[in-house]
């Protein structure tokens, strides 16, 4: 039995969502499991990617299980609108119905793809952040406990933010704006890292003195990857295949540009030599920085971002990471810095930075009117929409420290949260029975 396609469907925006959902799912896997696989010290790096990569599944479950319906659904608490309510999302109804989120479907036009491709796309936004978040833990964090916190930290961290800015909860009525992650996804994996790293402990004292990448190369094709799929990272936010998807994608590539130019300028001026590792940090902090207002922002926009967003985070990561107070807590990667400080800056910019002018949605007769955001530079409401950003990043920082710290605590309760100083001497063998690299069998 044929049935017609419903009339809703739109299967040019429905393509270019499911690309783009495929495009933010390569950003995980392989692109940061290869990423962190080259970038750690040889012995962590088996350990490094599956970290990763169990991340990728574990979400997933608990996704369609319960997370979705609290990010992206109804409003479980509507008097203060901070979490969706939980509930399976499994049905063919509802898989198969016209995509919406009930909380910001007024101010948009009607979705053109089904709830099965919006799902998907949201999901793998929410399986990067925890991974991303895995980048301060590498090198000790006990792998029995990662299997425990992943989905804990999802259900009861992630989807708080998610609903209050995306999901039309209490900060997105309020006036906060966040394009694509700035701070529901980079700001909370950078201080939830980094909490997380001051609960587990550092790593053993001679790999923290000496952690080289075991294959810079390989971390290179992590990071190519990574940043060409921040096209539908930011590409596919709008929610349509329109011209604010087209100009996501330039600013995303124009501050990634600029920021990864001025990180190498720092190094080399600061630190006398140009680093690899340098510019991969520098390429990540101008794909985060962007993140928050890449649909809100001119060519301009996007050029001053990447300046600011490859200054700031270079200074947090080299003059103040370094001090001897934030060395007390083993951030492996520089999360904090790279997704936590850029994340942060990219957020208060857009209260800086962002052209009225740039319409998100284009609207008709039918349709909802144009969205668009006011920096200061483009007029005086520009200090309230900065009050705003302000204010959703200081609650993103609170909540979510408070939330790993409180989900870190039970789960050490039951099981060890970072491995033994034995097992952290040997490396993946020693947690896996299995090692990256098996050169003429030794």
């Amino acid at each position: 039995m044929l049935v017609p396609s419903p009339k809703w469907l739109d299967t040019g925006s429905n393509a270019w969502q499911l690309a783009a959902a495929t495009f933010v799912g390569l950003q995980s896997i392989p692109g940061l499991v290869v990423l962190y696989g080259g970038i750690v010290k040889k012995k962590w790096a088996l350990n490094s990617s599956f970290m990763a990569l169990y991340a990728f599944a574990a979400v997933m479950i608990v996704w369609v299980l319960l997370a979705y319906n609290m990010a992206f659904g109804t409003s479980l608490f509507p008097n203060l609108n901070f979490i969706g309510r939980p509930q399976p999302a499994l049905d063919a109804a509802f898989l198969s119905q016209q995509g919406t989120v009930p909380g910001i479907a007024a101010g948009m036009p009607p979705m053109a793809f089904p709830m099965a491709t919006l799902m998907f796309f949201q999901f793998v936004f929410a399986a990067i952040t925890v991974i991303i978040l895995a980048g301060s833990l590498l090198g000790r964090m006990s792998f029995k406990a990662w299997v425990i916190f992943v989905p804990l930290w999802m259900v009861f961290d992630y989807t708080v933010g998610a609903f209050s800015l995306w999901g039309g909860g209490w900060l997105s009525q309020w006036g906060a704006q966040d394009f694509s992650g700035g701070y529901v996804i980079h700001l909370a994996a950078g201080v939830s890292g980094f909490v997380a790293a001051s609960i587990i402990g550092p790593r053993l004292q001679v790999d923290r003195d000496s952690f080289e990448p075991n294959s810079l190369l390989l971390a290179l094709v992590g990071a190519g990857i990574l940043w060409l799929g921040w096209n539908g990272f930011n590409g596919g936010d709008p929610y349509f295949a329109n011209v604010d998807a087209g100009l996501a994608v330039i600013n995303t590539n124009l501050t990634t540009c600029t920021a990864l130019l001025v990180w190498v300028l720092l190094d080399t001026l600061f630190n006398g030599k140009p680093s690899v590792v340098g510019a991969i940090n520098g390429m990540i902090a101008g794909l985060v920085g962007i993140t928050p207002g890449a649909g809100f922002v001119d060519g301009t926009g996007a050029l001053i971002i990447g300046v600011v967003a490859g200054a700031i985070p270079w200074a947090f990561m080299n003059k103040v990471q370094s001090t001897k107070l934030f060395q007390r807590v083993d951030d492996t990667l520089g999360v904090l810095s790279t997704h936590g400080v850029a994340g942060l800056t990219g957020g208060l910019m857009v209260g800086i930075v962002a052209n009225p002018a740039v319409l998100e949605y284009v609207g008709t007769d039918k349709d909802a009117p144009g969205v668009s955001v006011t920096g200061v530079m483009y007029g005086s409401a520009g200090w309230q929409q900065l009050i705003h950003q302000a204010g959703a990043a200081g609650f993103i920082i609170v909540f979510n420290a408070v939330m790993t710290f409180v989900i870190l605590r039970v789960i050490g309760l039951f099981v060890k949260l970072r491995m033994d100083d034995a097992t952290l001497a040997v490396g993946d063998d020693a947690v896996h029975g299995e090692t990256a690299y098996n050169f003429e069998g030794g």
